[in-house]
């Protein structure tokens, strides 16, 4: 709940800001990280978002926090790709015992300040690419504010039993180095954690097999189902899974429906994709396999049990030639009865969903 967090997180001297927009969305935001770790609707101390579990206990959050592992508080954070240059310091060698969270990225250094109605967090950080073995600062500034209700003049769809709360987040990605050619390809990737036991659906323009990075060959046959205008995939197996899709096939939104108690929860992300972008992610071993806009992993394992929507940005630097870019995005999310979420479900994702 919505007290909990804050009275653990001060407790542990991680404090977090709570910020109200014009609709009455709540929203906790957290420096230690840079993250957006709870939305709350109005009238509710819900958390549409995950949080890590060890923030249940103020003891519990403590000795996490003291620890040496990498510290996943939970919520929207940001990255940078492609994950294959800044997570495996030991590179061409990428077993997974050698991933590493670089630690200037994640917690950083996030500094809050306040604009207006708006909030913004400013992470300066100097980041190895091992790969290229260059060397690159730059800063990452994330400014959070209001996102009204994208139903609120359909009536039809338009009830008071059904909860919303929303934001829109405007991200920039800065090359502080003068010479932004010399400076490696980096993008912006953003990844929102949601509670497991979901589904994620991503709408796209024609029928189109995800590249599977990694898991899913044990799991219940209807793991992940494909049309021609959507992809399905059940959040429920455990261990770790993730698929991508490409720029040139996704429309720029994902939708994920979880059940929470009687009800069901609905998270949509709605962002820009740009196919003639420069998408540098690639899958670990593929690193010349470029143009993934869109991704999604399942979570059930040591890191936590979790959802996880993610998208990238056009990247800057390398044969770009670019030195900046600036994103902007929405997360709209609602609460209700399972027939009033498949029917927005279906407006605002895909007409498939059922």
């Amino acid at each position: 709940m919505l007290q909990d967090l804050l009275t653990t997180l001060k407790a542990v001297g991680k404090p977090a800001e709570l910020q109200q927009t014009s609709d009455g969305t709540r929203l906790l935001i957290l420096p230690y990280g840079g993250r957006i770790l709870g939305m709350f609707a109005p009238g509710s101390d819900e958390n549409f978002l995950w949080t890590n579990s060890v923030l249940n206990d103020i003891k519990d959050a403590r000795a996490y926090y003291a620890s040496d592992d990498w510290q996943n508080s939970g919520g929207d954070r940001t990255w940078l790709a492609p994950e294959v240059d800044f997570f495996f310091p030991k590179y061409p060698d990428i077993d997974i015992a050698g991933y590493w969270q670089p630690r200037s990225l994640d917690p950083g250094h996030y500094e809050l300040s306040k604009t207006g109605h708006d909030i913004k967090l400013t992470n300066r950080l100097t980041i190895d690419a091992f790969r290229s073995k260059k060397r690159v600062q730059l800063e990452i500034t994330k400014s959070v504010g209001a996102a009204d209700n994208p139903l609120r003049h359909d009536r039809k769809l338009r009830t008071s039993s059904i909860e919303y709360a929303g934001h829109t987040l405007l991200t920039s990605l800065r090359i502080l180095d003068s010479r932004s050619n010399d400076a490696p390809l980096v993008g912006l990737w953003s990844l929102t954690q949601m509670p497991h036991q979901g589904e994620l659906f991503i709408p796209t323009y024609s029928k189109t097999e995800p590249w599977i990075y990694f898991g899913l060959a044990n799991t219940p046959p209807d793991e992940l189902t494909i049309s021609d205008r959507l992809v399905r995939f059940k959040m429920r197996a455990p261990g770790e899974h993730k698929i991508g899709l490409r720029a040139a096939v996704t429309t720029g939104r994902i939708g994920y429906i979880y059940p929470t108690g009687n009800q069901h929860a609905l998270i949509v992300r709605n962002f820009f994709v740009n196919p003639s972008g420069e998408y540098a992610d690639v899958p670990w071993t593929e690193p010349d396999n470029r143009g993934y806009s869109t991704q999604a992993c399942s979570v059930n394992s040591r890191w936590g049990m979790f959802s996880e929507m993610e998208y990238h940005v056009p990247a800057i630097g390398g044969e770009t030639g670019l030195s900046h870019i600036e994103d902007l995005s929405q997360l709209w999310a609602f609460r209700g009865s399972r027939e009033d979420i498949v029917r927005i479900a279906r407006v605002l994702v895909s007409n498939e969903i059922q």
